[in-house]
């Protein structure tokens, strides 16, 4: 492996993350706080599916990353081979099958809360997911996977807007993987003044920057390079089951 590549893996969020157990720096906390929040609703979603009422779910979720952040639940991961997604259920369930008495007698959702987060649009997104057809680890991956493609399609959108192309990326976008055009792609060249031909190279060279910006996505969830393919192949698979 190249030294540049050594050096993404050295700056990713999640060894960062992983470093906050023996380093408190703000670095660390900010990188914490931020997948913190790309990971609520997933374990929301969780949670809601395991038949607990939204209050219920909010609480606990909310208490579960509060004591991730105040508790250093982080000592207990694996340096070596480390994969948010993973370790963070498996965190969470163990928060359930321990915590939910304590938390209960102690009444849920007492303390400060380190996240400002926006528990209805929670409990509106969950009213959007399958009913019954998938269970919670299921639903967890589900998020997981459309939360981290939703990021990398922003990423992409604001290269566009940053060149003042929000049109240009509107129009194109319905040619992206998942979507469905609703016109062919030389009636999209007459609407922007391109050719047909000029179309397919500009739609070619978004799809091959979405795959990179959802690489990356990928990458800030993982500890080491071998795993990034493998996150993908998994993200691949759930993406298309949904």
């Amino acid at each position: 492996m190249n030294d540049g590549h050594q050096q993404i893996f050295a700056t990713t969020r999640w060894t960062i993350i992983l470093r906050a157990a023996q380093d408190d720096s703000p670095e660390a906390l900010a990188a914490l706080t931020e997948v913190c929040r790309g990971y609520w609703y997933p374990l929301y979603a969780y949670v809601r599916r395991q038949g607990f009422d939204p209050h219920t779910a909010q609480d606990l979720t909310q208490e579960f990353f509060a004591k991730l952040i105040e508790k250093n639940y982080l000592a207990g991961a694996d340096r070596q081979r480390g994969r948010y997604r993973w370790f963070l259920i498996t965190a969470f369930k163990c928060f359930l099958a321990n915590e939910f008495d304590r938390v209960h007698a102690q009444k849920l959702g007492g303390g400060e809360r380190p996240l400002s987060l926006d528990q209805m649009t929670a409990e509106e997104r969950y009213a959007h997911e399958p009913a019954d057809t998938m269970n919670a680890d299921l639903i967890y991956d589900r998020r997981w996977a459309l939360d981290l493609l939703a990021r990398a399609r922003a990423r992409l959108r604001q290269d566009y807007e940053e060149g003042d192309k929000a049109r240009r990326y509107e129009l194109l976008s319905s040619f992206l993987p998942g979507e469905q055009p609703s016109g062919s792609q030389a009636a999209l060249g007459e609407q922007l003044g391109l050719s047909e031909n000029a179309v397919k190279q500009e739609v070619h060279r978004k799809k091959k920057r979405l795959a990179e910006l959802i690489r990356s996505e990928v990458e800030q969830t993982v500890s080491h390079p071998d795993d990034v393919d493998d996150e993908l192949r998994h993200l691949i698979d759930i993406a298309c089951r949904c």
